[in-house]
């Protein structure tokens, strides 16, 4: 059981898609005391996109950032310039001329270097999870999404203080939470993808072990179909956004949208599409959609508050932090 057991209301704060942003991640671990917070969950996209390079020379040290060089004079004007890096999402890495150009040259080693600096990271993360959520006091579940890499969910799964939450129905304490950090096919042909019925079957066979959906929180990365929780700019033949970003359609998940109407859930939480800050009512369900600009440095975000003996949502607000 997830942390929420005797408690006649429970404050969750939930947020999504922080992409690897340090600064969102330490927010997040924070909203806990800032909002009171019984549990904190992270619904997908926790690691980065971008690695970046820091050369090191005899005395000093290169890098190149948003098409400008800039040189290093001391470790002080180093560690501030990783923490820029960490704090927009993207990893630094450290290499000697000689390893830059290895890492240019030989097939695969980019990549292989990309998720070594992303694991040392999220391990970094779930260190901080430990002591600032008190070793476990406060409940912290996370999930991956679509753009995460399948390594991670063994390194969450072994955390001692964070719960991994993907396919499984965990006990909040009088309400049942249900993970899927799948999504409909993107353009973009990332990790966790796959067709509509393959995603139906993978709700279902995990729905099916809910006790009662009257108390069950879906957390599912892809938003529900043509709900205005999953309106993105649409794209051209070569995935740039037409006129602009102006024009929007939808996204999401009809196998998202059709579980939570068949199953009516009493909440439904999603993130995936950015642009799309939003709640809406689908029958019974609350579904919500917090939204991301982790690139902002922002951290935006639901708080929500359950009375646990009426089974209800008692009171829900979106935030930035």
């Amino acid at each position: 059981m997830v942390n929420g057991a005797g408690l006649p209301q429970m404050k969750i704060f939930f947020a999504t898609d922080i992409h690897g942003s340090e600064i969102c991640w330490r927010k997040f671990l924070n909203a806990a005391a800032f909002y009171k917070a019984d549990m904190v969950i992270l619904g997908g996209d926790v690691t980065g996109k971008v690695m970046i390079p820091i050369v090191a020379h005899n005395g000093y040290w290169q890098v190149t950032l948003r098409g400008e060089s800039q040189r290093i004079e001391s470790r002080e004007m180093l560690a501030e310039v990783e923490k820029q890096i960490r704090n927009r999402g993207s990893y630094p890495a450290i290499v000697s001329p000689d390893e830059l150009q290895h890492l240019s040259q030989e097939e695969g080693e980019v990549d292989r270097r990309f998720s070594q600096e992303m694991m040392h990271s999220l391990d970094r993360w779930l260190d901080m999870a430990d002591g600032k959520l008190g070793g476990g006091q406060v409940g912290c579940i996370l999930n991956g999404g679509n753009d995460d890499i399948f390594e991670i969910d063994d390194m969450i799964e072994s955390s001692p203080c964070v719960t991994f939450a993907e396919g499984k129905v965990l006990d909040l304490g009088g309400f049942s939470l249900v993970s899927m950090g799948w999504t409909n096919p993107t353009p973009w042909d990332t990790f966790r993808e796959a067709p509509e019925d393959e995603l139906a079957a993978k709700i279902e066979a995990v729905a099916e072990h809910v006790p009662d959906m009257g108390r069950t929180i879906f957390n599912f990365h892809a938003p529900p179909y043509g709900t205005g929780l999953d309106e993105a700019p649409a794209l051209d033949e070569t995935l740039r956004p037409t006129h602009g970003g102006a024009v929007m359609k939808p996204v999401g998940s009809k196998a998202v949208r059709d579980s939570i109407v068949k199953h009516q859930p009493l909440l439904s939480v999603h993130g995936h599409i950015h642009e799309s800050r939003g709640i809406k009512k689908m029958g019974r369900t609350l579904a919500i959609n917090p939204g991301s600009v982790y690139g902002d440095g922002v951290l935006q975000g639901a708080v929500i508050d359950l009375d646990v003996k009426k089974a209800k949502v008692s009171r829900y607000i979106l935030v930035n932090g």
